[in-house]
């Protein structure tokens, strides 16, 4: 595991924090009780930072108040504030989280950052005494996610994880109705992401980065390198990261770690798969991404498969609309003995039996980031993380579900359609699912004999340790390097 040893007065040194100031402070909350004002902190508040915004300030009821916004790119952290204000909000703005930590009186911070950043502002959030919403998925990779779960422990802090689903109360009605047989067993739990994900461009050399973005901090633990993407309208740094490995894990870690985590969540399974492959590429284009835009990804548990499948691609080449599995586009499946279910939201399920029949619905009443943010509020209070509808370490294992799949994409190599065929021959439900993806390759004029597809290795994992034994490019791929001063500990 290629990480530096974690020492904290070396790190306050080079990073500008004096010893008492970072990790001795107390936050107000630590002396207050149940009755006091929360003072809320966001940081990232570019994209999903502004639906953690909104939720700070609906939960007025329960007394948070929203007191700082971070963000490294000046020109939003200016905007978002301005915005505020407009909603007679003031708050401290901040470009570098580390300052923020320092502020005694924030109780607690939610965490909206690029992905490569999620696990390491949690875990410096919760040293400094402070309970965390951290969005999803809560890790760049499989290690760095169990720290931020060591770390919530050991701090005792609340730490809940932005899966959201977790908090419908349809759908844990529906999870209920499962795990007591209401459908028979499960035979496969199927995780869909038919998201429509066209080309990002492609540019012959590095794009500036601008003057108003702190490169170096939005960077962080990532590597400093150039900028080689450049949206149109989002320009050389944002959103396009999730398609770039330093950054980002694909569609897998951003859209489907919410399905991935519905289908763990109604297959009961807590811990990672024993056995995990995965095959696709990125195909249709030529462009800047990294990443696949068609993934299958297979987690052979005892109970039952889980398996996932991305598309990035339309219906049919140059189409608008995009391809939907059994009522569901960017849902989840169960198979099950006595027929299926289909939920192809976030907050409801639709069961039928083996001919097709409708024969139950769940819909739900409590929903959204709202829902989940005063469950999280609600946990913040008690002290217990067992109050939590999404725990941690339950976003811990369906994140890590997310990377383990990637790391045997990225372990791959070109395959010919035979060699898939052959290698998803004895897996239940890999030749339907593989047929169905090739199908919809074919409807956008793909031609995989040309166009091959990436075929990971089959890996075997060990769910306890979290690592594949014996198999050192695996296990390479669980954790990076980090770049000082920007380090997850090791220590925790």
């Amino acid at each position: 595991m290629k990480t530096t040893r974690f020492d904290r007065r070396s790190f306050l040194k080079t990073s500008g924090f004096g010893v008492s100031a970072f990790y001795i402070a107390k936050t107000s909350w630590a002396q207050s009780s149940p009755g006091d004002t929360l003072n809320t902190a966001v940081i990232g508040v570019n994209g999903r930072g502004r639906s953690h915004i909104d939720a700070t300030l609906s939960n007025k009821h329960k007394s948070v108040r929203l007191s700082a916004i971070c963000d490294v790119d000046a020109k939003v952290l200016s905007q978002r504030a301005a915005d505020l204000k407009k909603r007679k909000v003031d708050v401290t703005t901040y470009s570098d989280m580390r300052k923020l930590f320092e502020n005694k009186d924030i109780d607690i911070i939610t965490v909206a950052t690029p992905n490569h950043w999620h696990s390491l502002a949690a875990i410096w959030a919760v040293q400094a005494g402070k309970d965390v919403y951290c969005e999803k998925p809560v890790s760049h990779n499989v290690w760095e996610g169990r720290q931020l779960v060591k770390a919530a422990r050991k701090y005792k802090r609340i730490v809940q994880t932005g899966t959201q689903s977790r908090s419908s109360d349809g759908l844990q009605a529906a999870v209920k109705w499962i795990h007591e047989g209401g459908l028979g067993k499960i035979e496969i739990a199927r995780g869909l992401c038919y998201k429509s994900r066209p080309s990002i461009g492609h540019v012959d050399a590095p794009v500036p980065i601008p003057e108003y973005i702190d490169y170096d901090l939005w960077s962080g633990p990532a590597p400093l390198v150039p900028s080689t993407r450049n949206n149109p309208k989002k320009g050389p740094v944002h959103y396009d990261w999730h398609w770039i490995w330093n950054y980002g894990n694909g569609d897998l870690g951003n859209q489907g770690i919410h399905q991935m985590d519905i289908a763990r969540w109604f297959l009961g399974e807590k811990r990672l798969s024993p056995r995990v492959w995965s095959l696709g590429g990125r195909v249709g284009y030529v462009d800047d991404g990294e990443t696949p835009n068609t993934q299958i990804v297979y987690h052979d548990y005892k109970s039952a498969p889980l398996i996932f499948e991305v598309r990035g691609l339309p219906e049919t080449k140059g189409g608008k609309d995009m391809p939907k599995y059994m009522g569901a586009g960017v849902g989840v499946i169960l198979h099950c003995e006595d027929g299926y279910v289909s939920i192809p939201s976030y907050t409801s399920a639709n069961v039928f039996d083996k001919a097709g029949k409708p024969i139950r619905e769940f819909k739900s009443k409590i929903q959204g980031t709202d829902a989940h943010f005063a469950n999280f509020i609600d946990a913040v209070r008690s002290r217990k993380h067992q109050d939590l509808n999404a725990d941690i370490e339950d976003g811990h294992i369906s994140s890590a579900l997310c990377h383990t799949g990637n790391i045997s994409y990225r372990l791959g190599k070109q395959a010919s359609p035979q060699a898939l065929a052959e290698f998803v021959k004895g897996e239940r439900g890999g030749s339907e699912t593989l047929e169905r993806t090739l199908e919809h390759l074919a409807k956008n004029e793909v031609d995989i004999s040309k166009e091959k597809l990436v075929l990971g290795p089959a890996l075997e994992m060990n769910p306890k340790t979290e690592r594949f034994p014996g198999n050192e490019a695996a296990n390479a791929l669980l954790t990076r390097d980090y770049r000082k001063p920007y380090v997850v500990p090791e220590n925790i």
